[in-house]
Order: C-alpha cells, then sequence, then structure tokens
C-alpha cells in the first residue's frame, strides 16, 4: 500500500501534485465550517460597530434575526435528505447498476459519471450527490474494468462543483421565488423572482450546457491511466453493498411497517394534488415553489423504497448529512439582520455602504465579475449551499438596482460563483465520502484542477452574457 502511494505520487505531479499538497495543508489548519460561519458573525459584528451602531442595536438585531431563516433551514435540510432517500431507494439501485454497465474505457467512465453528476445535479444536489457516489462503487466493482477510485470518486463531486446552483435545487433561485421565505428587508429590494427570471433563462441555461461540458472533457483528460491507477481495492474500500433483508413481521404493527399499501394511497394522492397544481396554476410557479418541490421528492422517496420501514431506515442514515445546514443557517439569518438592520451614522446600515461600493465599480459585464469573484472568496471561507445569498442579497441586489443590472441574472452570477468553493473547500463532499469511504484529500486534486480551468471560463461567461440583458423593476408580492 506505501509503496503504490509513493509510486503515485511520483507519477502525479503539476498541478495535481500541488493541490494535493494544498488539501493536506487544509486539512491540518483549517477548522470546521460552522467556525467559519462563526468567525463571519464576528466580523459582521465588529464592522456594524465601527459604522457606528451601539452594541444594544447590534445584539437586538442579531437575536431578532436569529430565526428568520427557521422555514428556509428546514425547506434545505430536507433538500439533502430527500436527494439521499430516494438515491437509495431499491429502484435507484438497479438503476444505478444497469447504468455502470455503459462505460466501456477507464477513462471513458470517469467521464460518464462525471455527466451524471452534473445532469442530475441539475434536479437536486442532494440526489446528485448520493446517486453518483454509489454510480462509482458500481463501476468501481466491475471485474473487465480497472478504474481509478480518486478519479471517479471527484467526478461524482462534480454535480456540487459545476453546475448545482443553476439547477431546480438552487437555494438562491428558490429563496427568490418564494416571497415568504425572504426576509421583509431583502423582499423590498429584489421583489418575486420565479424561475422564469433565473435559471431558465436562456443565458443560464446556454451557461449550464457550457460548466458541463468542459468539465466532462477535464474529468476525461485528467484521470489517470495504466500503472497511475489507483482502484478501490489499493485505497482499502470495501465495495459489498449487500444489504440484508428486513426480519420476517411478528406481530400486527410490523406488518403495517412492512405494507405497500399506505405509501402507495401517500403517492396517489400526492400526484392527484400535483396534477390539480399544473392545472389551476401557472407552469413556472408551480415548478418554482419549493414547497411544492419537497413534497414530490419525499412521497417519491416514501413510494419508491416501498414500504414504511425501509422509508423510516432511509431516513435515519440520511439525516446526518444535514447537520451543517441545520446548525449553519441561523447564523447566516442573524449575519443578515445585522448587516441590514443595525444602522450607525447617517443611519446607514452595513449593507447600504457595501451597495454604495458595489455601484461605484459599474454595470453590465463588469459588475457581474466583481460580484462573482466576490461571491467566490466569501464561499471558500463560509460554505453554505446558498444560504449566505440572505447576506450578501441585501447590499449585492441594491447595488444592481443602482447600476441598472438584471436581477434575476444578479442572482445567476451568484450561483454561478457560488459552485466554484466547492472545488477547492470539502464541506460539502462529505455525504460522498461517507459513501465512497475515501478522505477529501483523495479527491481535492482532481477537483482543484477543475477549479483551475473553471474560474476564468465563469468570469469570462458571466460578463459576456451580462451584457444581454435589460434591467427590469422588482415585481413585489
Amino acid at each position: 500500500m506505501a509503496a503504490t502511494t509513493a509510486t503515485t505520487d511520483d507519477q502525479e505531479r503539476g498541478l495535481a501534485r500541488f493541490a494535493q499538497r494544498l488539501a493536506g495543508w487544509t486539512e491540518k489548519w483549517f477548522p470546521d465550517a460552522y467556525v467559519f460561519a462563526l468567525i463571519g458573525v464576528v466580523v459582521v459584528t465588529l464592522a456594524a460597530l465601527v459604522n457606528g451602531s451601539s452594541p444594544k442595536v447590534v445584539a437586538n438585531a442579531f437575536g431578532g434575526g436569529f430565526w428568520d431563516l427557521a422555514e428556509f433551514t428546514l425547506q434545505m435540510a430536507m433538500v439533502v435528505l430527500t436527494g439521499y432517500v430516494v438515491a437509495t431507494s431499491p429502484p435507484a439501485a438497479r438503476i444505478i447498476d444497469r447504468i455502470a454497465r455503459v462505460p466501456s474505457t477507464a477513462r471513458g467512465a470517469v467521464a460518464f459519471v462525471s455527466l451524471i453528476a452534473c445532469s442530475v445535479s441539475l434536479l437536486n444536489w442532494g440526489l446528485s450527490l448520493v446517486f453518483s457516489g454509489l454510480l462509482a462503487r458500481a463501476i468501481a466493482r466491475r471485474s473487465d474494468l480497472t478504474v481509478d477510485y480518486r478519479a471517479i470518486g471527484a467526478a461524482a463531486y462534480m454535480g456540487l462543483g459545476a453546475v448545482w446552483a443553476l439547477g431546480l435545487s438552487s437555494s438562491a433561485a428558490q429563496l427568490q421565488a418564494t416571497p415568504e421565505s425572504l426576509p421583509p428587508a431583502v423582499l423590498k429590494i429584489t421583489g418575486v423572482l420565479d424561475f422564469g427570471d433565473t435559471i431558465l433563462t436562456w443565458q443560464s441555461l446556454l451557461m449550464a450546457a457550457v460548466l458541463v461540458v468542459l468539465t466532462v472533457v477535464i474529468s476525461w483528460f485528467s484521470a489517470p491511466q495504466g500503472r497511475s491507477i489507483r482502484t478501490a481495492g489499493d485505497m482499502g474500500v470495501d465495495l459489498d453493498d449487500t444489504v440484508d433483508p428486513p426480519a420476517p413481521a411478528t406481530r400486527p404493527g410490523e406488518w403495517l411497517e412492512r405494507s405497500w399499501i399506505l405509501p402507495a394511497f401517500v403517492g396517489l394522492i400526492s400526484l392527484l394534488w400535483l396534477v390539480f397544481q399544473f392545472v389551476d396554476l401557472p407552469f413556472l410557479k408551480v415548478i418554482s415553489s419549493l414547497d411544492t418541490y419537497l413534497l414530490v421528492f419525499v412521497v417519491l422517496g416514501l413510494v419508491l423504497h416501498g414500504t414504511p420501514r425501509r422509508f423510516l431506515d432511509a431516513v435515519a442514515k440520511a439525516v446526518p448529512a444535514t447537520a451543517g445546514v441545520l446548525v449553519q443557517y441561523p447564523l447566516y439569518a442573524a449575519m443578515a439582520a445585522v448587516l441590514t438592520g443595525a444602522t450607525g451614522r447617517g443611519g446607514l446600515s452595513v449593507s447600504e455602504h457595501l451597495a454604495s461600493l458595489f455601484t461605484d465599480l459599474g454595470g453590465s459585464g463588469g459588475f457581474a465579475v466583481v460580484i462573482a469573484v466576490y461571491t467566490a472568496i466569501l464561499g471558500i471561507l463560509v460554505p453554505s449551499g446558498g444560504g449566505k445569498w440572505l447576506v450578501e442579497a441585501p447590499y449585492v441586489m441594491q447595488s444592481a438596482t443602482d447600476v441598472q443590472m438584471n436581477l434575476g441574472w444578479t442572482v445567476q452570477i451568484y450561483n454561478a460563483a457560488e459552485a466554484l468553493p466547492n472545488l477547492v473547500n470539502p464541506f460539502f463532499m462529505l455525504p460522498l465520502l461517507a459513501v465512497l469511504g475515501l478522505r477529501a484529500r483523495d479527491l481535492i486534486g482532481f477537483t482543484f484542477l477543475q477549479f483551475m480551468f473553471h474560474l476564468p471560463v465563469v468570469l469570462l461567461v458571466l460578463w459576456l452574457l451580462g451584457t444581454t440583458f435589460d434591467f427590469v423593476a422588482p415585481v413585489q408580492p
């Protein structure tokens, strides 16, 4: 094992080797992402005090805003949970086994998993993580194909590092389409923006397509070959995914737990409700609703698992993956409240001063690049899955209004830039690493290489497409 590692390290040079050294340094010195959120509270508090706010005003804003995102926190936790539950259902497992037989070469397998990860992440980023991870394991189990387990594991993560925030589970886009989830201060600035203003514009769809192609191409060319390949066996990973069937029922209550009747009934009535939603409401309004999205995935998970017992067992396994969302989002809500509500000298808040700063930077494509770089840098320090949009939205969207930048595209600027830090910060790798049986340092070399190419391409595309929009005044609910 040690000899294999040494040989691989000697053969892997350049960006990949540098990225692995960087990953080792960050794993040693960087604290948990929650600590970064706490640091954010300190920074925002100090900024408000420097701005002239009194300690009482800052403390009241912090406490008063702490639970502003309670509903959205639960919703985002459910995005992760439902994606995990659907991906681990028996029908999904059968689909994964069939898909795993498609690639015919090791390099093609890595690129294929990358494509699947990106495609599924446009539907649900939690589903992408687990589904792609299980697909990587299934391909690695093939006796007729020798694939590098690190490269294919990194490919399974590409949905989170490339396009997830441009898809249906985008936190920022979901927030902007759901007025009851937006703090009043943000809603007043942005109004309501449904998916037709954000992720479903032709510019956003084009950007997603460009990034998917770029990701797949890099995955192909960066996949190790020959003696450089390290298999799951080389890395000591057990690929046996056999699940023992549930024990037979011994009492009436257990019979109900193992019956398909109740899930079928709930699935039927949910399907009927969804049909009426599309009949009674505009299409974009229905698919832009986060509540609708989550209801469909909860019921889909229940139906696919077949029985309440299997569904509840899957939920129990999924719960740990939601921990980061549950404890971080209240801090983001409090930070947003301090930024927008703690006024200082001249009656201005920190967010209003930041809005003036970004306004001075100019409009059109240049504004897009500056906001993207700022968002990416902040995302490296504070990974959030989009929750920090509530922190940035007050001043970013006010700045966009001041320079007459399209507000829907401003959300997409944030979304495209929000995905970039995931390629260098391992926070959102955690659910995938649990599936793969690997450590972050095993994947970072490949994801960092993707980051090196994605960063300039994202900035260029945002700059070019930002010039194609006209400004539209906010629409209040």
